[in-house]
């Protein structure tokens, strides 16, 4: 990432005093960050280092010496399981663990705490795995991106420099960066996206990246999340732009509805990781919020598309960025071609231009693409209705009585809905929701049953990853007798 090291180098000459990163513990101007990078590069080795730390300032700097250091930087995100960190590290053959929780670290591995290491003016522990098997990487990869996934093991991303510096690059031209943004990032740091929109996007743009601990911004885990925290946090940074996933727009709209007021500072509120309901763009919208949806994925180095102020289109994820193309193949599913990553640690490099993403959608006239589902998640009704849940799933989860929703159907003449509601909603508030979405929708693809589920579906249960994304297969076991009930009594139809 030699673009971004050298424009954080060169704003260090010509803007010293100007802030580059803070954490409402830590701040550092643009020469203190520099110089925070030449040092602590200094001090680490030419080895594979995972990085196990809440976000704040030293995490980013670690992060951007590691590329200093010419060394791989492997995330290691705090909502993994043990199971998953382990194997993470087993994985990508980690040979040094720099965390802020040695504890957990050395439970996970045969490591020795080898030193204490000071990043930032924040003293960590620098642990040396014992046992590593460090299997080889793709050419010129400087990151490795787990990717948490629904099912099996985490699988790392290998990502080169220039994959990127190009993503990066290209999402600052699309949402008009300047050097007076305030850029706050609200999801862990050791997710792509986060890494990129909260931390090089704006240093590459001279602007100032707040990289508060989540904890400290009432955020907890992948679901956990104290509204009044969470406020207050957008009052004390008074950001101009940030990224949410659907669940924390959906917090602030709930939020916002009921009086609370919103920093006026804010201009660019992206919104991805996981399908969003129009019904809640619409309802951020007459908010006064500047939300705008994207999309994107790890092996195509993260942000792909995304709508941008005048050039929106409320039901799509807005046009492919400059460093990317997408078509459509035969069969709905997206392709994306251009900026990729360079292959899954540990398994045969893709010898292609382009990836089959498992996402289904189709571009628009105007050049819009849109997702109607997942490719492996869409089923056929016993209508021979071929149906994609994540699109009634994203609408249900837009009103205020419900948060999350999972739904079946395959092969059966109707759609059960598993509900998680919001603030406590009664069956009497979420029996009306049910019934407004049905009008909106063709008749296959309509709720006629629901059940409550008993608590959400989140990493810790095992029935969702850390981006909220579903894990179906667990849910419809979990609930497996309830759903079967609400079958009792369907008729049988044949299809031909």
């Amino acid at each position: 990432m030699k673009d971004i090291l050298d424009r954080i180098a060169r704003f260090a000459r010509e803007r010293p005093a100007n802030t580059a990163l803070a954490d409402g513990r830590v701040s550092l101007s643009y020469l203190e960050l520099q110089q925070a990078i030449e040092r602590t590069a200094a001090l680490l080795p030419a080895k594979r280092i995972g990085l196990l730390l809440a976000n704040g300032c030293q995490w980013a700097v670690l992060n951007l010496a590691t590329q200093r250091r010419a060394t791989v930087c492997v995330p290691m995100p705090p909502f993994f399981s043990d199971a998953q960190l382990r194997h993470l590290i087993a994985d990508a053959g980690l040979e040094v663990i720099i965390t802020d929780q040695p504890a957990r670290a050395l439970s996970l591995c045969q490591a020795q705490l080898l030193t204490d290491i000071t990043v930032a003016g924040t003293p960590l522990a620098c642990c040396t795995v014992t046992q590593t098997n460090s299997r080889a990487l793709p050419a010129r990869t400087a990151k490795v991106s787990y990717t948490s996934g629904t099912t099996g093991q985490p699988r790392g991303v290998c990502l080169s420099a220039d994959a990127v510096e190009q993503v990066t690059v290209s999402l600052g031209e699309a949402v008009g960066a300047s050097r007076v943004d305030k850029a706050l990032t609200l999801l862990p740091l050791s997710t792509l996206l986060a890494n990129i929109a909260g931390v090089y996007a704006p240093l590459y743009n001279g602007s100032t990246a707040y990289v508060p601990d989540l904890a400290d911004c009432g955020i907890s885990g992948s679901t956990g999340v104290r509204t009044d925290q969470l406020v207050a946090a957008l009052h004390r940074y008074q950001p101009t732009v940030t990224v949410l996933v659907p669940h924390l727009l959906k917090i602030l709209v709930e939020a916002a509805t009921q009086g609370a007021s919103l920093p006026a500072s804010l201009r660019h509120i992206a919104v991805g990781g996981a399908p969003v309901s129009t019904l809640l763009l619409k309802r951020a919208r007459a908010l006064g919020l500047p939300v705008y949806q994207g999309y994107g994925l790890s092996e195509a180095a993260s942000v792909v598309s995304m709508n941008v102020a005048g050039q929106d289109c409320i039901s799509g994820v807005g046009r492919p960025l400059p460093h990317t193309r997408v078509r459509i193949a035969a069969d709905g599913e997206i392709m994306v071609g251009g900026c990729l990553f360079s292959g899954y640690l540990g398994e045969p490099l893709p010898r292609r231009d382009e990836w089959a993403t498992g996402d289904l959608g189709y571009l628009d006239n105007n050049g819009h693409l849109h997702i109607t589902g997942r490719k492996k998640t869409a089923f056929a009704t016993a209508h021979g209705r071929k149906l994609a849940p994540e699109w009634v799933e994203s609408e249900l989860a837009g009103a205020p009585a419900i948060v999350q929703a999972a739904l079946f159907g395959e092969g059966r003449s109707f759609n059960v809905a598993v509900l998680v509601p919001g603030n406590g909603a009664a069956a009497a508030r979420i029996q009306p929701v049910i019934e407004v979405l049905n009008k909106t929708l063709p008749d296959y693809a309509r709720v006629k049953r629901w059940i409550i589920a008993t608590e959400p579906f989140s990493v810790r249960n095992g029935l969702a990853n850390g981006a909220g994304v579903l894990n179906r297969e667990a849910i419809a076991a979990r609930y497996s007798e309830q759903i079967q009930r609400c079958y009792e009594g369907e008729k049988t139809l044949a299809v031909l």
